[in-house]
């Protein structure tokens, strides 16, 4: 019993690590792209984090997902995200119209504000596993792929509310949410971990030689085979090619997270405070107009430290008191009925 609790923590402190690190890289993403056309090296690393961040931010949201995809933990869960999704929406447009003075801006909660994707999408992820709970893993899985690259052929918007990214990124969130406790069991220290950390970094170089010829807009996933220039029937095996490369590329990247509990597990598990604060820090530098004075590649590493450093300190509890109220309300207030409002008094 023992060694079997000792284990179920060391999973989950694996997730938790996991979390932050990614978290540091979608900092580092979103800091790095207004450099990447000025930069070989920054699109390098832009493009080595996109093949694999979102893939397994997706993964590990599905992951800790298990246990609240069903019943009231389910309902409540829905509310916070749909609550997030419309305040945060809010909030940034309302910074774009009084503090950077956006020209035609408007609130529309159809288009998701840059990095806000990610919760209309996990609101959809969450009612599509639902949906499908009678099916078996493999089933689920087989159903998802193959919407993953159906979507890609519709001739629709891929931005409105996230569809495209939704069903792209939908395979990763059934594996999470399936096999990510199989997956991690298979990551066990040794030689082959080493090999695979060697492997990423390789990736990395790759990339920077220029050996990776793909467009970002695969890797984002939010553009339909047309919007990217694609009009070929066989499309959709590009789709699954880039698949394969995320995999690949994620899976090579589990390597470097760390298996023991430490300060990167604490942090891991006030995430949310970081994706949702951190876009007005970027919003806020590039209007400052501090890249302006980057005049050389010797800043991206300066851009990476900063990323951890955001990170650390928006994760820190000091940020969740004070922002609580606004990122996690009580949502067990919200309801569309209240049990015995209409019952007669004795």
């Amino acid at each position: 019993m023992r060694n079997r609790i000792l284990i179920q923590n060391d999973q989950e402190s694996f997730f938790y690590n996991l979390r932050f690190m990614l978290i540091v890289c979608v900092l580092a993403a979103n800091a790095l792209e207004p450099l990447i056309t000025r930069f070989a090296g920054a699109e390098a690393l832009f493009m080595w984090i996109y093949t694999f961040h979102m893939p397994l931010f997706v993964w590990v949201t599905g992951y800790f997902a298990r246990s609240s995809i069903r019943g009231t933990a389910a309902r409540n869960v829905l509310k916070q995200i749909a609550i997030q999704y419309v305040l945060f929406q809010t909030l940034y447009a309302l910074m774009d119209a009084t503090v950077f003075h956006t020209p035609h801006m408007r609130l529309s909660f159809f288009a998701p504000y840059l990095l806000l994707w990610f919760l209309a999408s996990h609101f959809c992820w969450r009612l599509l596993v639902w949906l499908t709970m009678n099916w078996k893993p493999h089933q689920r899985l087989i159903a998802s792929i193959a919407l993953g690259v159906i979507v890609g052929y519709m001739p629709v918007d891929g931005f409105w509310l996230s569809f495209s990214r939704t069903l792209v990124f939908l395979p990763f969130f059934v594996l999470g949410y399936d096999y990510g406790a199989v997956i991690r069991s298979y990551l066990v220290p040794g030689w082959g971990r080493r090999a695979a950390a060697v492997l990423s970094a390789a990736l990395l170089i790759y990339i920077a030689f220029g050996g990776l010829n793909i467009s970002a807009g695969w890797l984002l996933g939010s553009k339909t085979f047309a919007e990217l220039g694609h009009h070929e029937w066989y499309a959709g095996a590009l789709r699954l090619g880039v698949y394969l490369l995320e995999i690949v590329s994620a899976l090579l990247f589990l390597a470097w997270v760390p298996n023991l509990t430490s300060k990167i597990t604490d942090l891991g598990k006030r995430t949310l405070y970081v994706f949702l604060l951190h876009g007005f820090l970027v919003r806020l530098a590039i209007w400052s107009g501090i890249y302006s004075y980057m005049g050389s590649a010797l800043f991206v590493p300066i851009i990476l430290v900063a990323a951890v450093l955001f990170a650390i300190t928006l994760a820190h509890p000091l940020v969740r008191r004070t922002f609580k109220a606004l990122i996690e309300p009580d949502i067990t207030r919200i309801s569309l009925h209240r049990p015995g409002a209409f019952k007669r008094s004795a």
